[in-house]
């Protein structure tokens, strides 16, 4: 059974020696004085039935789940759940995390989780692209439970936090990679009346305004509109034209609910996001060092303003929370989501200098830069069962239920409107948003349904063990007249033994297991080849320390995947390599040392290794070609040996806080392991030496003066200035360098 646990960031017990806590209520200020006042406490000892304990809270804010940065609930596991109960490694982003350090993006929260790493647009999957634990996630993406792959930039402004579950889960979530789930769980209405507008100016022409309200409208009703408009420049520019990248985003998110915490809840909500970016695709590498290039500066970007990255996501949700019992409840979903998006990106050169047309021309040819035009739309239904019982003197935390996914998906590339081609170089390439051409055409429609069972018994006091099984049912037809259609199921598993001595302290070891078809929207081959499996063991603890302020986790995993591909539909060519495997170690530590000091730090060593090379099957001929084998035993793309994050706040009194941290990675290789051809080395080198991101580590730091309806805050990125590639473009031709010292000044009105 979950045990209750309160941090001492909630409340505190007051006995009758103790001060008044700051933020202290003037009616338990004055009860307590009331006490040391009072005769009988004048030289008296007074029984110990009338020193009654005196609960001091803290002035916690109503609209946040999880007050700090250390969680207390989540439902990662399909039901509502203390993370200190999970046998598994989860690392939670909470959303005062994510406001003092300014976040805006779920790229940029996720600068706080520890082994993961960003990949460069690439392969059509312009958008959220990270791998964790050296595997991708761009099939592992979730919004509340809900499979949320579409390929698009996702904003926090609407967040309550970020769930990040490692190791395999497809036994709780379905077809899936390695590294692990990312969960994005949005805001949801509470029974208050509280408004908050905050408004930030910066330099690179940083503006951002959101604002979030909530209306209670009766006794169990509720209603919340959150809302966000972000623009944003950047210190790189094209020297001809001066074109800069640029982020240009708005959402909204309007959500409902009746019935709050009774046994029949329903919930409405609908989620807009809108983006109309110029993109920003990087900077070469050289090909003599396999390091960033030096024959441009850094600040050199290849876009024209005619560039652009339009994105509208649509997406609607309702759920039905049926409660038979304090610890028994049916909980069902129905979810429509419709992703358009559009680009035209412009990469760069490690020779030829950006010009005012955005092309690259090598002799009789030219490069217009990759194009995209998708409509993504998704209906999902999804049901849960939870209940808590006691059978054969044990007791039981069982859940089960079922789930119906169905996609439609169309890509295609963008017509030139020009006219321009390979042969005549003139006018230059023009492109405009969903203007299609009618070659490269492909599309799919995906009929997913799933059924599972787990049951975590505690069989005698202290220790559970927890057994799950999936099964998972694809059905998909496709444009293609090589490979229309797959017909596909598989079953996955879920284990673990956990032993809990004390509240505080958690030890456990799993197994899980992991499956996908194809690598990401039901990619083909056009001779089938096997799925992609993944298998995942770790032993951890949690420990609850300073009274529970403070968690601190630690894990120790293998994680082997097979058949891992990455490519795009219909490619001939698609099977990275046939196995690899990463042994890692991860520490993180969350919550509040003393009750000014909090603290966010992560920690993830990685010794991954190709354990076996590719097999690509020619179109044409069927003839099997292996990876060289060169690529065994090497290091896989994107999968530093180490990552490190920290962040820190400290109370200074009077309304005062100061806060820093630091995000650390290191080297970072980008290659093509699939191919027959030479190891990428040196010039004249034999030794294997792709070309590789230097480690980085960047310094932030923050300043805030809060009050109890308002807080203004300064934040400073990049402190020092650091020239850094925070993202590659994994098969190997660039990188993208990250942000230069901003500063970012926030005001945040609460009533």
């Amino acid at each position: 059974m979950s045990r209750s646990r309160t941090p001492r960031s909630s409340h505190h017990l007051l006995k009758p020696s103790t001060l008044p806590q700051p933020g202290a209520t003037p009616i338990a200020v004055t009860s307590m004085a009331f006490m040391m006042l009072s005769p009988n406490a004048i030289g008296q000892r007074m029984p110990e039935a009338t020193l009654p304990t005196i609960r001091v809270e803290d002035r916690v804010d109503p609209m946040t789940v999880n007050p700090g940065y250390q969680a207390t609930e989540t439902r990662v596991g399909k039901i509502k759940q203390d993370p200190h109960e999970i046998p598994q490694a989860l690392t939670t982003i909470t959303q005062q995390l994510m406001e003092e350090q300014q976040v805006g993006s779920l790229r940029e929260a996720l600068r706080n989780v520890s082994g993961l790493t960003f990949n460069a647009a690439e392969g059509g999957r312009s958008g959220d692209n990270m791998m964790l634990r050296g595997f991708y996630t761009f099939g592992d993406l979730y919004l509340d439970g809900i499979r949320d792959t579409a390929q698009y930039n996702r904003e926090t402004f609407f967040l309550e936090q970020i769930d990040v579950l490692r190791g395999s889960a497809s036994m709780l979530f379905g077809r899936g990679q390695a590294g692990g789930v990312i969960n994005l769980v949005s805001k949801s209405p509470k029974l208050v009346d509280a408004y908050k507008l905050t408004g930030s100016i910066g330099s690179d022409g940083y503006l951002e305004t959101t604002a979030d309200l909530n209306k209670k409208l009766g006794d169990d009703s509720a209603l919340r509109i959150n809302l966000m408009k972000r623009t944003e420049g950047s210190w790189r520019s094209n020297p001809v034209t001066g074109t800069e990248p640029e982020v240009d985003r708005s959402g909204a998110q309007i959500s409902f609910v009746h019935g709050l915490k009774t046994d029949n809840e329903i919930a409405f909500s609908h989620v807009y996001l809108r983006n109309r970016d110029i993109p920003d695709y990087g900077f070469s590498f050289d090909n003599n060092t396999r390091r960033p290039n030096t024959n441009f500066s850094p600040s050199t970007f290849w876009g024209i303003d005619a560039n652009f990255d339009h994105g509208d996501t649509h997406i609607t949700t309702a759920t039905w929370t049926r409660r038979f019992t304090p610890q028994s409840e049916l909980r069902t979903t129905v979810r429509y989501g419709d992703y358009e998006r559009s680009y035209w990106a412009r990469t760069p050169s490690p020779t030829v200098a950006p010009n005012a047309t955005g092309t690259l021309i090598n002799g009789a040819n030219y490069n217009a830069g990759p194009t995209r035009a998708s409509d993504y739309k998704t209906l999902t239904l999804q049901s849960d069962f939870s209940n808590r019982f006691q059978a054969l003197g044990m007791k039981h935390e069982l859940i089960t239920g079922f789930e119906y996914l169905r996609e439609d998906s169309h890509r295609a590339s963008l017509l030139n409107l020009s006219g321009s081609n390979a042969v005549a170089l003139f006018p230059p390439p023009t492109f405009k948003p969903y203007v299609e051409s009618t070659a490269g055409i492909n599309d799919f429609t995906g009929n997913s349904y799933a059924v599972y069972v787990q049951d975590t018994v505690e069989f005698i006091p202290s220790w559970k063990a927890t057994l799950g099984v999936r099964r998972d049912k694809l059905d998909a037809t496709y444009s293609s007249a090589t490979s229309p259609r797959l017909d596909y199921g598989r079953w996955s598993g879920r284990t673990a033994l956990s032993y809990q001595p004390t509240e505080s302290a958690h030890y456990y070891v799993s197994y899980s297991d992991s499956f996908s078809p194809t690598a990401d929207l039901y990619q083909l081959t056009v001779v089938p080849q096997p799925p992609e499996t993944s298998k995942v063991v770790e032993i951890g603890a949690n420990w609850m320390l300073f009274d529970g302020d403070l968690n601190l986790r630690a894990a120790l995993y293998r994680a082997e995947k097979h058949w891992e591909r990455s490519t795009d539909l219909e490619s001939t060519a698609a099977i990275l390599t046939k196995k690899r495997r990463t042994d890692g170690i991860e520490i993180e530590a969350a919550g509040r040392i003393t009750n000014d000091w909090e603290i966010f730090a992560g920690l993830a060593l990685m010794d991954a290794k190709i354990l076996d090379t590719a097999e690509n099957i020619d179109a044409t001929t069927g003839a099997i070609t292996k990876g060289n084998p060169g690529y065994i035993g090497q290091r896989p793309r994107n999968t530093p040996d180490y990552t490190v994050n920290l962040w820190s706040t400290y109370k200074l009194g009077g309304g005062w806080k100061i806060g820093g941290g630091a995000e650390a990675k290191g080297e970072r290789y980008g290659y093509n392991p699939s191919g027959a051809g030479p190891i990428p080395t040196l010039p004249g080198g034999t030794a294997f030496h792709p070309n590789t991101a230097p480690s980085y580590i960047r310094w932030d730091a923050m300043l805030a003066y809060e009050q109890m309806d308002w807080t203004m805050r300064l934040n400073v990125r990049n402190l020092f200035d650091k020239v850094y590639y925070d993202a590659i473009y994994d098969n190997g031709p660039f990188t993208v360098p990250g942000s230069r010292r901003q500063f970012i000044l926030t005001g945040e009105f609460k009533f």
